[in-house]
């Protein structure tokens, strides 16, 4: 009795001293929630934002998801001075659906890249060659990505916030459209693991190793983006928006990172399992951070979000088969990982938001979506220790 007392209680004291440091800065990360700027609302633009924005649209076989984003960028004011859609010869017809609505907005324009170098990742030498192809005359570029739905008023928000705020880059989170039972449980666990790694949005980090950026909606002074050679810091990441941005925060730039649940809306993937490739793969971002910082967070998360239900449901189950002992570093193991579980389902309040569930199938499945956790981070760990070969349609070598 004695040795099994010895060694519950040594497993005790070693995951709390795995779990206890994780679980203070997870702690010094979400209490700066309340301060966050609020989300950026939908605006209608003034006299001196006419013609100072460029968008840049990468896109490879997007005819079957870029219509919205067409629409919706027809329906932004005279900020916008171009639409720049940068074609990597898509097969699909999306070209034909640029060239259509062309007809309707002039500022719609249609390019192709040029042939990928082998130094480069294809999203990031897309946008590149839109920057370059883009208007000198115009302030600000913005680089949106194929899956996104923008609500009017949405580019002179945003511009008239950075303004406003002083930022030289600006990027969003949006509100993600859920549709199927398997991303609704799984999604909102993928989306967990960048809420406990970095700080709110809507938060000024002030160091650019910690900065959070998403490209699917990414606005920057054209200045600044011509300062740092365009996206060539960010050639071969395969995470180029947060790379970039970490690279020009770095410069002494202010980045901000800010909620746009409210004019900014994305269908990433379909299904569960297409959520798990496309998405899992990129959410490490070892690409844009040391070596130590990346397992450093694959430490956190597995201590504040992967371990906790495994813990709680091990307890429960063996205390059924046998009587455990009731030592105190045993209980106080038991009342962390309770406490951390309240606050990941406390978690799900505050991301709701970020969801749009209206026409999903089995959205309930989204307040069950803390027992995905586990899978979760083991995908965070998979990514981390592989590089893609493929992407987008695109392989890519060793």
């Amino acid at each position: 009795m004695d040795n099994a007392l010895t060694v519950e209680s040594a497993l005790s004291l070693f995951f709390l001293l795995i779990q206890l440091p994780a679980t203070v800065i997870l702690l010094s990360r979400l209490v700066k929630g309340p301060r966050r700027n609020p989300p950026i609302q939908p605006q209608q633009p003034t006299p001196e934002i006419l013609g100072s924005v460029s968008v840049v649209i990468p896109t490879l076989n997007e005819a079957l998801r870029i219509s919205p984003l067409l629409d919706g960028l027809s329906r932004q004011s005279y900020e916008v001075r171009e639409i720049i859609v940068v074609d990597s010869k898509s097969q699909d017809g999306t070209p034909d659906l640029v060239k259509a609505a062309q007809h309707q907005d002039p500022r719609f324009r249609l390019m192709n890249d040029d042939p990928l170098p082998a130094n480069w990742v294809g999203r990031p030498w897309a946008l590149h060659n839109g920057f370059l192809y883009s208007s000198q005359d115009s302030q600000w570029f913005l680089g949106m990505d194929a899956d996104t739905q923008p609500h009017p008023g949405l580019v002179a928000g945003l511009v008239k916030t950075a303004v406003a705020q002083g930022y030289d880059l600006v990027s969003l989170s949006p509100q993600f459209i859920l549709k199927y039972p398997g991303e609704c449980w799984l999604q909102p666990a993928l989306l967990m693991t960048l809420l406990y790694r970095f700080d709110p949005a809507g938060i000024t980090t002030e160091q650019p190793e910690r900065v959070m950026a998403n490209g699917q909606c990414f606005l920057c002074r054209r200045s600044v983006l011509a300062a740092v050679g365009g996206y060539s810091s960010a050639s071969s990441s395969f995470c180029d928006d947060v790379t970039l941005a970490r690279y020009i925060a770095a410069q002494g730039f202010k980045v901000g990172f800010l909620d746009g649940a409210k004019v900014l809306k994305v269908r990433m993937y379909e299904g569960a399992l297409e959520t798990w490739k496309e998405w899992g793969r990129s959410l490490d971002l070892k690409d844009a951070s040391p070596t130590a910082q990346v397992f450093g967070d694959l430490w956190l998360l597995s201590a504040v979000q992967g371990l906790p239900l495994i813990i709680v449901l091990s307890y429960f189950l063996v205390s059924l088969l046998l009587p455990l002992p009731e030592t105190l570093p045993l209980q106080y193991l038991l009342g962390l990982n309770l406490f951390l579980l309240f606050i990941r389902f406390a978690m799900l309040l505050a991301i709701a938001p970020s969801y749009d569930r209206q026409q999903a199938q089995g959205g309930w499945l989204f307040w069950l979506s803390p027992f995905a956790d586990p899978l979760a981070v083991l995908r965070i760990f998979l990514s981390a220790l592989r590089k893609p070969k493929e992407w987008r349609g695109r392989k890519y070598g060793d």
